[in-house]
């Protein structure tokens, strides 16, 4: 099955440059940079659901005491 995504002209731009690095063509270089990717993601996302299953319940008891203020000037997610 064949799958194709809509890309900006920049992205495939770089996407060449690197596979070109890499000595082989994009069509080879696309798909092992989508298996790193998912490699590393569900790594770290496996890392943080083991570390998670051994929090205390007092730990997550703490973090309820922990008031609900508006953050401190500088100190606010940027805007979307």
């Amino acid at each position: 099955m064949t799958h194709v995504f809509d890309l900006p002209d920049s992205l495939v731009k770089r996407a060449e440059e690197l596979a070109r690095e890499d000595g082989v063509s994009l069509n080879a270089w696309g798909p092992s940079a989508l298996v790193q990717k998912i490699g590393a993601v569900e790594t770290a996302a496996e890392f943080f659901r083991r570390k998670s299953a051994g929090a205390s319940k007092g730990f997550a008891s703490s973090l309820d005491l922990i008031p609900d203020n508006p953050p401190m000037p500088g100190d606010e997610l940027p805007a979307a």
